[in-house]
């Protein structure tokens, strides 16, 4: 089996490692247009070493947007910004990506440090606006009450997607993600604890899932044949009687059919009550399910921090990659101290930092 620092080619792309950036929210746009924070933010850990990086969720609408603050790829202006960063990202050797989201019944609220100076506490966004959702109840006490979305409202979101998708190619993304997880639009479709619609697009499996699968079938229309296109998916909402591992696996084998590459496997953000088991590496087993179980490639993601432990994961076939978030905060370089620990050959240090590589 392959180890983390062997190529990993998906479609026409080749990751020069199996390390990922994943997807990590700034909150420090205006009017979604990404800056030099995020070009910053995001080429240090191109730079770094990962061969993967993927730019934060990205709405495909003004009101998808999580907060105020998100970037976003709704108009034509915010392209070249993007393209900018792209371009960087893939000098540094490491593939540019992005996630493409809504943030649907979850949307408007404020920036973690402006609900909560002390804490990640939700809290209304100033200025905000109301959300759209499966139904009009909202997520939880703090956030907005939202309007149901009506047929025609689905097919606005549908194509957002598509239109946002094609605008990530031109500003030269090579990867791209569908964001269906974490509660947000499309997850909340999903998931039984939140759809409860009567229409086509509720109920049964079939219903719940047809706009994920309409949306990507959407994006696989305009997204380039040859680049690959990936799910985020919460494999589990943690909470009985939600959405789970089995029709995780299930909507696996209709995504790939669909044309998706990857399944990114996370897990949660359907409900506030859920009891989320947390510690290292929890949600790897939900990535090594869908691969062995659907035969579709995975991510496995969430509290992967050791270079062993991230080795382990590929060797042992459980994921084709691992996407680290935090741990890349702590350190954009970990990518090069992991194959120094692991006494593998990994990506060199830039040329003007080769003086430190000793």
């Amino acid at each position: 089996m392959p180890g983390l620092f062997d190529p990993f080619t998906l479609k026409s792309v080749t990751l020069r490692n199996r390390v990922g950036v994943s997807p990590m929210c700034q909150y420090s746009c205006q009017d979604g247009m990404v800056d030099d924070w995020h070009l910053v933010h995001l080429g240090a850990r191109a730079a770094g070493g990962a061969g993967l990086v993927i730019a934060e969720a990205t709405a495909v609408e003004a009101r998808g947007r999580i907060s105020p603050d998100d970037a976003g790829l709704w108009k034509d202006a915010q392209v070249e910004p993007f393209a900018r960063i792209a371009r960087f990202l893939d000098r540094q050797g490491a593939v540019p990506g992005i996630q493409l989201a809504h943030a649907g019944w979850k949307a408007s609220t404020a920036a973690p440090w402006k609900a909560s100076p002390s804490g990640p506490a939700v809290g209304p966004a100033e200025g905000g606006w109301q959300p759209v959702g499966a139904g009009d109840e909202p997520f939880a006490p703090g956030h907005a009450r939202p309007q149901a979305l009506d047929k025609a409202g689905i097919a606005q979101v549908r194509e957002a997607f598509q239109a946002a998708a094609a605008r990530a190619a031109r500003a030269g993304f090579r990867w791209l993600e569908i964001h269906a997880a974490h509660g947000y639009l499309l997850h909340s479709f999903l998931s039984p604890l939140c759809n409860r619609r009567q229409d086509e697009y509720g109920g049964t499996f079939a219903n719940r899932t047809r706009m994920a699968l309409e949306t990507v079938r959407a994006v696989r229309s305009v997204w380039p044949d040859g680049l690959p296109l990936t799910v985020r998916l919460s494999c589990t909402d943690w909470v009985e009687g939600g959405w789970d591992l089995d029709q995780s696996v299930e909507l696996a084998g209709l995504l790939k059919a669909e044309g998706v590459d990857l399944v990114d496997c996370s897990s949660g953000g359907a409900s506030a009550r859920a009891s989320i088991p947390a510690g290292p590496g929890y949600q790897v087993p939900f990535a090594e399910a869908l691969r062995r179980r659907a035969g579709i490639a995975t991510a496995a993601v969430g509290m992967i921090t050791q270079a062993a432990q991230a080795d382990r994961i590929i060797r042992d076939g459980q994921a084709d990659l691992v996407l680290l978030a935090r741990e890349m905060l702590r350190d954009p370089h970990w990518p090069f101290r992991a194959a120094r620990e692991l006494g593998q050959a990994g990506t060199p240090l830039p040329r003007q930092y080769a003086r430190a590589a000793g």
